[in-house]
């Protein structure tokens, strides 16, 4: 099995390599990041153990799982990021179980640096994320979350066909709860209905 990696408009996602470390926990101490992803926040020796022994092989783990038929229960995948030009590294687009929710709700969790931002990099990283989830896995329904104050995340989410659902209490924090179903969604509290990715 090669490297996966999928090519978008500007950005192509490339699964996580130790390569990546360096500008990963460079992204990471980010202030604008760690205002909204805290947990991201970790020394770099804790972050080469996530990558290397956990995260990197979870990644093969659900792309053979992706081979074998599409049945990725709770397994998480890590994308990067990268400059379709440069092949800069500039964030991630990732999707696992959100524990504090109930499943099979998984969850999309991105981030973009602040050099590249406005660009519409991040809704064609999640639109890519989305687009390969609902074609070759047995994903049916998708969630985001994101601080009411983050406005930018609430635009990818939301451009990205993320219905608003409710709100969510984690960690002492109220978040936005937004739903994506592989087919559309019964309008939730606060919508007007559900929609189906954009093509």
């Amino acid at each position: 099995m090669g490297t996966f990696h999928m090519e978008c408009k500007d950005i192509v996602l490339r699964e996580y390599a130790v390569g990546d470390l360096d500008a990963l926990y460079v992204l990471s101490q980010e202030p604008e990041i760690m205002a909204f992803l805290p947990d991201w926040n970790v020394p770099k020796d804790t972050r080469r153990e996530w990558m290397t022994r956990y995260e990197i092989p979870e990644n093969r783990k659900f792309l053979q799982a992706v081979q074998e038929g599409g049945r990725i229960g709770e397994l998480r995948l890590r994308l990067g990021i990268h400059s379709k030009t440069t092949g800069e590294f500039i964030g991630w687009c990732c999707t696992g179980m959100k524990e504090e929710l109930s499943p099979p709700i998984r969850e999309m969790v991105y981030a973009v640096s602040p050099l590249h931002r406005k660009k519409g990099y991040a809704a064609q990283a999640v639109q890519g994320l989305i687009r390969f989830l609902f074609d070759h896995t047995d994903t049916a329904e998708l969630c985001a979350l994101a601080l009411p104050h983050n406005k930018a995340s609430l635009r990818v989410i939301e451009k990205c066909g993320f219905v608003y659902w409710d709100t969510v209490e984690i960690g002492r924090e109220t978040y936005n709860y937004y739903k994506l179903g592989k087919t559309g969604r019964t309008p939730g509290p606060g919508t007007n209905g559900g929609r189906e990715i954009e093509p």
